[in-house]
């Protein structure tokens, strides 16, 4: 009555998911229109037209299991949308999920079976339901040895997440780290991690300073080297003065507490996504009209 490929072209066209688009075709003796429609009528198609809309808002999530540690980030259209029940257990059980399977790609995420379904097919479902574009952006998962700590931290109920590890010292030292990198917004965890275009832009940018000073090459050179060093220390996370105790750097704290930091994951909701330029009225209205 019908291929498999028409299920996939099924998917494709409306957005809904493999079982609904089988259900779709045997319902409508595999018809493509009139599965279209029957899926339009149940309102399952209705995912695939939210393709096109901006979902800047949503959540982080963490979860720690033994020495893994996954942070990852799901979006939503509205900030209403990420406080949903069901949105916030679905981003749970996406991190329960990617910490239980062997992932490293959205993709890999998208395309594991869990009872019959794949995740992007109960994503679809989910969209289909609440009614907004929900879009699963990326993760990371984090691992250490069983001398290291893992410090984690969710900001404003998980708008900002970070997780560090820190060799030695303990739970609570590494927690302070992670809420540093948190509040101060690093580029990098240290002068290594940062990218050699970010450092030669400002490099030349001090460095047209300086001559616009009228300061001679020589000497223009000298202070390139000593501004250099202060920004390092506001964009290098292990070089920034410690929130608590600015006498010290985030890398001495650690020390003097027996550890080191070896890596730093930061995830904020929404940056780098060009967010809508809606005033609040028309965002009400919009979601009064649907």
């Amino acid at each position: 009555m019908f291929k498999a490929s028409d299920v996939k072209e099924l998917r494709e066209k409306t957005g809904a998911g493999m079982l609904d688009c089988k259900k779709a075709l045997e319902e409508n003796n595999g018809d493509m229109e009139k599965a279209i429609d029957w899926l339009r009528e149940k309102g399952i198609a209705k995912a695939a037209k939210k393709e096109s809309r901006i979902a800047a808002e949503g959540l982080c999530q963490i979860k720690v299991d033994g020495n893994t540690a996954v942070i990852l980030e799901v979006n939503s259209e509205t900030d209403f949308v990420a406080k949903n029940e069901e949105f916030t257990n679905f981003v749970d059980y996406l991190a329960d999920q990617i910490l239980a399977n062997d992932v490293t790609t959205v993709e890999d995420v998208l395309a594991i079976n869990d009872g019959g379904e794949t995740i992007n097919d109960k994503l679809v479902a989910l969209v289909a339901k609440i009614g907004e574009k929900i879009s699963f952006r990326r993760f990371e998962k984090v691992t250490k040895e069983d001398d290291s700590n893992f410090g984690t931290y969710k900001h404003m109920g998980g708008k900002i997440g970070v997780i560090v590890v820190v060799k030695g010292a303990n739970e609570e030292v590494a927690k302070d780290v992670a809420m540093q990198a948190c509040a101060m917004n690093p580029t990098g965890l240290n002068r290594e991690s940062i990218p050699a275009e970010v450092v030669e832009r400002e490099a030349k940018i001090i460095k047209e300073q300086v001559m616009a000073e009228g300061k001679p090459e020589e000497i223009a050179e000298k202070m390139v080297t000593g501004r250099l060093n202060k920004f390092y220390k506001e964009v290098c996370l292990v070089e920034q003065a410690f929130i608590k105790d600015s006498g010290m750097s985030v890398a001495d704290y650690v020390k003097n507490n027996g550890g080191e930091v070896l890596s730093m994951v930061r995830v904020a909701v929404g940056e780098g996504i060009e967010k809508r330029q809606d005033n609040f009225a028309e965002e009400v209205m919009a979601q009064i009209n649907g």
